[in-house]
């Protein structure tokens, strides 16, 4: 047998150990991947008297009905009025039914649905001051639980949607640039809208509002048509090319393992050349197999890739995840986000993999090729560049009561 071989069969014998520790400790990490400080509700006694609205993506519902009815049910039982009720369409997912809610006086907007109807509901809530709730019923449900939501048991849910406690926390936004097709100079459909940085320089360090928007109190762009929120995480690379490759019989047959089923077939693709610049410090050159920029740190799974982030700290949180030797590095790769789970931390880049980390409250990409990017596991397209920023304080989101979290 050749040498190549052996080493093949080595790596892949070390990635199912890599996998099979990871099952075993899957169940501490879930109690320990919380944000690296827990979110500080607000509980206030003295919250709107509207009726709770419900934007619900109807694709995520069984029976729209019978979930219209324990809505109502346990809307009464709390004391609140008849809830008022939205649904989403492919041509309008959430921001404008989260928008029409608050027009109509809602105490308390709720999200029905997965990570996508969750972050344009949120979209339509920034700065509004109006709670957002959490029925997910997505196959990552990413954001839930990140906030540790439960997310089984729909009467649960359901009440800590419309009683639950209320804290601020940060939004997410990225503004791509999308790539042209080549064609004779005549621009694509999904060319950059206007306000959209058009140029590939990370160096600019013009104010915000010379560059094409006015400017948040953090230093960000105040959002433009053709900008995207985001409560978990944005990337390009191989997290996109999971996205993109997962589509939505795939995820309603096996969750969020279909992510992982699709990486499989992505493991060897080629790298990205990248620049990554932090707010206006130097820009790091990299070739990478992923970069991603986080709001909070669980991945699918309950694997936390990001342990300082949390959804109020006024920071993005940025990693550049490479590896090197086929399945051997991804192994290395795996293991490191087991260690960071359990709290134990390394810096040191191995022979195999490497992670490495910045935090700041803008970012700005650039990209030699373009590539996909991802947004709360939503493909927003192929890209040359995008920045990424937060709005502070921007949404305000209800989870368990302390009292009822243990």
């Amino acid at each position: 047998m050749a040498w190549e071989q052996w080493v093949s069969i080595a790596a892949l014998v070390a990635a199912t150990i890599a996998v099979i520790v990871g099952v075993l400790v899957l169940r501490r990490i879930s109690s320990r991947a919380s944000a690296a400080r827990p979110l500080e509700g607000e509980e206030s006694a003295d919250r709107a008297g509207g009726p709770p609205a419900f934007v619900v993506n109807p694709t995520k519902v069984s029976s729209l009905e019978a979930f219209r009815d324990l809505g109502a049910r346990t809307a009464a039982e709390a004391g609140l009025g008849e809830p008022l009720w939205f649904t989403t369409t492919p041509e309008s997912s959430g921001s404008e039914q989260a928008s029409e809610a608050v027009r109509a006086g809602a105490s308390v907007v709720i999200a029905v649905g997965g990570d996508g109807t969750v972050r344009e509901v949120a979209a339509g809530l920034s700065g509004s001051g109006v709670p957002m709730g959490l029925i997910p019923m997505g196959t990552g449900n990413l954001f839930a639980r990140n906030l540790d939501l439960p997310v089984n048991g729909l009467e649960q849910l359901m009440l800590t949607a419309l009683t639950g406690a209320d804290h601020r926390i940060d939004l997410g936004w990225v503004r791509p640039e999308l790539a042209r097709a080549p064609t004779d100079g005549v621009p694509s459909d999904d060319a950059p809208t206007d306000g959209v940085p058009s140029d590939n320089s990370l160096t600019d360090d013009a104010p915000a509002a010379e560059r094409g928007g006015s400017t948040t109190r953090d230093g960000g762009n105040r959002p433009h048509p053709g900008d995207e929120a985001f409560l978990v995480m944005s990337g390009v690379g191989f997290d996109a090319a999971m996205v993109a490759g997962a589509d939505d019989e795939l995820k309603s047959r096996l969750g969020w393992l279909a992510y992982f089923l699709v990486g499989a077939r992505h493991l060897h693709g080629r790298k990205v050349q990248i620049g990554v610049q932090i707010g206006s410090g130097p820009v790091h050159n990299r070739k990478l197999r992923s970069l991603l920029v986080a709001n909070v740190g669980k991945l699918p799974g309950g694997f936390v890739l990001f342990p300082d982030a949390a959804p109020d700290d006024g920071r993005l949180d940025v990693a550049a995840l490479d590896t090197r030797g086929g399945l051997f590095g991804w192994a290395s790769l795996f293991g490191t986000v087991i260690m960071q789970g359990i709290g134990i931390r390394s810096t040191r880049p191995t022979i195999a993999s490497n992670i490495e980390f910045w935090r700041g409250s803008r970012v700005a990409v650039r990209l030699e090729e373009p590539e996909p990017l991802q947004v709360d596991g939503d493909l927003v397209g192929r890209v040359t560049g995008a920045e990424f920023w937060l709005e502070e304080g921007a949404l305000v989101v209800r989870t368990r009561r302390t009292s009822a979290a243990g």
